[in-house]
């Protein structure tokens, strides 16, 4: 009778998981005890890490596995399989990148709110560059949702209602203010897209640049664009 003993990172009757490492020098190597919910935690963090660096399809169920220290139905047992674990971890960044966006729309200047959505999306690239690797490759999960351009029309639809306002006070057609929101927003996440691997020039500067192309046009583009806002980093 095996009691309570857990095999390869499986899952005991206590509902927590184990990983065995070999013994070394002739001692029983130590056992690394986990809870579902941590071992749940920790091959989310694994798949996300492998996902953005290999890709859905190049990603194998073995490898996260192996990277975790687990057997391979630790992984079924969690996530169902590498689509579920892939559609969480999808999930999970869109919600992040969305709160980050939304909590960042809290100016009254149309300019200064083009500067904290440029901030918003840049500040996830540098600090969540994992999952924004993840979200701009097109999702294999069969669902409406979950992928990069998806994101982006929510985005828009918040900045459509602010531009139809702005529209109304200006004497302008707020019929065409969804028109203007996916033209903005699709520029700062291509500029997005672009930065996550050039780095160049730095944050601020970048945000400087879209806004100003943004606010003035080619026309009335300036040499040196200054931020209004209380963000200059």
């Amino acid at each position: 009778m095996m009691g309570n003993v857990a095999i390869d990172g499986g899952t005991d009757s206590t509902g927590s998981t184990e990983k065995s490492r070999p013994p070394a020098g002739g001692r029983r190597a130590r056992r690394v005890r986990m809870t579902g919910a941590e071992r749940r935690e920790q091959l989310l963090d694994i798949g996300r890490t492998v996902f953005a660096e290999k890709g859905f399809e190049a990603t194998s169920v073995e490898e996260i596995a192996a990277k975790a220290g687990v057997s391979k139905p630790v992984v079924y047992e969690h996530f169902g399989g590498k689509e579920g674990l892939y559609a969480v971890v999808v999930d999970r960044e869109m919600r992040q990148l969305m709160d980050m966006v939304t909590s960042a729309l809290t100016a009254g200047h149309p300019r200064e709110l083009l500067e904290q959505a440029a901030f918003a999306l840049l500040d996830y690239i540098e600090r969540y560059t994992d999952g924004f690797r993840i979200l701009v490759r097109d999702s294999p999960v069969a669902q409406s949702t979950g992928t990069f351009a998806s994101l982006i029309s929510d985005i828009a639809v918040q900045v459509e209602d602010i531009l139809g306002t702005e529209f109304k006070n200006r004497g302008f057609d707020p019929k065409l203010a969804p028109l203007y929101a996916q033209a903005l927003v699709g520029m700062v996440a291509l500029t997005g897209q672009w930065w996550v691997d050039a780095r160049r020039p730095k944050k601020s500067e970048v945000a400087a640049h879209l806004v100003n192309l943004a606010w003035h046009g080619l026309e009335g583009l300036e040499p040196k664009p200054r931020l209004i806002g209380h963000r200059r980093s």
